[in-house]
Parts: structure tokens; sequence; C-alpha cells
């Protein structure tokens, strides 16, 4: 069945992914992000793929910005079948390194931009008694990782707030939740990663910069494997990543949380291995709260 999907982050990489895949299996799709004059790789991507997409601004820093794409989506459509949370920031500085600004700013975007989203298409999804609500978290959403503290901190709220929903309004009111756990993806993460140290004054001169130097200098000499969903390297190309996140939209019994690669599966084992899809944790969470 074709389905009204919100895409958010469709500038660059993933979100570019998920919108082409989403368009090319059937589904009508808004593609947003915060600033319309950067549309032209998802123009020319949806070009390529010979697929129409519906291209809308929407910042997640911004409740109204939010709002207002949600509104036009249910005007043109009546409904929002499934809102895909792609919007995201990296960010690789210590906790002592990092200011206070900083901070904020990342966890603004990785997890209120993620509940600015959910609660805007909430109401219409629960009045519908359906939907999906897929975020695109990581596998530093489970496992703490070096320099990503700040990062990890904000898939972790991410995780719980999806979980911790799930265990309630699924049962309640239809709506499916899904976590979508990436390792790195290799077009991207390098040059993302360096641009930010660059741009906020390189890497420093204290007691974490052989340590940094080693972590940059591992990702960079890893970034370009590739591994594929069955491959043991960190890093997917987007395209891999959007297959697992397209699979998840159609499935009729979508899992709580799903990784995209064996890479993937095997960092987060301990965590995961008693439960990889969710299903029986949110079954026992919510028996033990609601009976």
């Amino acid at each position: 069945m074709s389905k009204i999907i919100l895409v958010t982050g469709t500038s660059t990489g993933l979100g570019i992914s998920i919108a082409v895949q989403a368009a090319q299996a059937g589904h009508t799709v808004y593609a947003t992000m915060r600033n319309l004059e950067k549309r032209g790789s998802l123009d020319a991507a949806a070009t390529a793929a010979g697929v129409s997409l519906k291209v809308l601004p929407l910042d997640v820093s911004d409740s109204a910005s939010v709002n207002a794409a949600v509104a036009e989506i249910i005007a043109n459509e009546g409904r929002i079948d499934v809102l895909v949370n792609n919007a995201g920031a990296g960010f690789v500085r210590t906790v002592e390194q990092a200011t206070d600004a900083e901070i904020q700013g990342v966890m603004d975007v990785n997890f209120t931009g993620v509940a600015r989203c959910i609660k805007a298409v909430m109401p219409h999804m629960r009045e519908a008694r359906s939907g999906h609500i897929v975020t695109i978290s990581s596998v530093g959403g489970l496992v703490g990782q070096p320099f990503n503290e700040i990062y990890c901190a904000a898939k972790f709220a991410v995780e719980g707030m999806m979980e911790a929903m799930a265990s309630y309004i699924t049962p309640n009111f239809g709506i499916n939740f899904t976590l979508v756990e990436p390792g790195g993806i290799a077009t991207e993460f390098v040059n993302n990663v360096m641009a930010h140290v660059v741009g906020t004054g390189g890497i420093l001169d204290d007691e974490y910069k052989p340590i940094l130097e080693a972590y940059i200098g591992g990702s960079q000499s890893r970034s370009g494997e590739g591994g594929g969903r069955g491959g043991q390297s960190a890093y997917q190309s987007a395209d891999e990543v959007a297959e697992t996140v397209i699979g998840t939209i159609q499935s009729d019994h979508p899992p709580l949380r799903i990784r995209t690669s064996e890479w993937a599966e095997t960092l987060c084992h301990l965590k995961t291995a008693l439960d990889p899809d969710g299903h029986k944790l949110i079954a026992q969470v919510t028996k033990q709260f609601l009976g």
C-alpha cells in the first residue's frame, strides 16, 4: 500500500537515499530540509532515479517550522503514515572541551528536534489509530564511543524516548516505533568529523590530542571499506542503510530496533542478544506498568 512519508534532513547523504528509495517503492514522499537552497543534490538524485518528490522546508530546531510542514502535508494528503526522523549532526569533542552552547546544540538537533517532529505528527496518527515513527539512531545510541560522548548522550536519549513511547502508544493506538541503528556511513563520516574539528579550532594541543589523532586516523583508514549489510566493516553506503529503512517501513510488524550491518549487530550484541528487535522488552514493560 502506498504511504504518505515525511522524511527530515534530506539535503545530503542518507536523507536523500531514504527519500529516493521510498519514492521508488511507490510511496508519496515529502522530503524536507532546513534550507531549500541546498536541495540541488536531492533534485539531481530524484531526476536520476526517475521519481518525483514533494520538497518542503522544515527546521527541526524550530517548532513553528516543524508544525507548518506537518500542517501542509495534512492539508494536502489528509494523513501522515510514516515519519522518518533523519536530520541530525555528529559531534567529536570531549565534554571537557565542549562549550555549553555546543552541548545544547547537539542535544537540540539530535534529540529535541526528534521530539518536536514526533509531537507534531502524533495527534494525527492517534486520530487515525495507525502510523509509524522511524528514527535514525546509531550504534552510538546503545554503545558509548570515544570522543562521541555528547552525540551518544543525545542518541541514548532518543532511544529511551522511543522505547518508552512504544510501551503504551503501540498497544493502545496502533502506532509503531522503530530505531534504526547504523554504524558509520562511509561517504560522510570522516568528512563531517574533520569539517567540524577544523571549524571549531582544530585538534586542540592538550593531553587528548594523541588519542583523538589515533581515533581519527583509524576512522580514516576504515571509512572506505563499505561492508554492506553482511560485511564486517563499520562503514556502509547511504544506499545500503536506506534499504534497511525502506524494508522496515514496509514491514507489517516492524521491530523496535534494527541494526543495518553485521558489524553493528556484533558491536551491540551484549545489549541486544536476548531480544534483538525489542518486542519482548516492550511486552514486558507494558505488562509490568500497565497490567
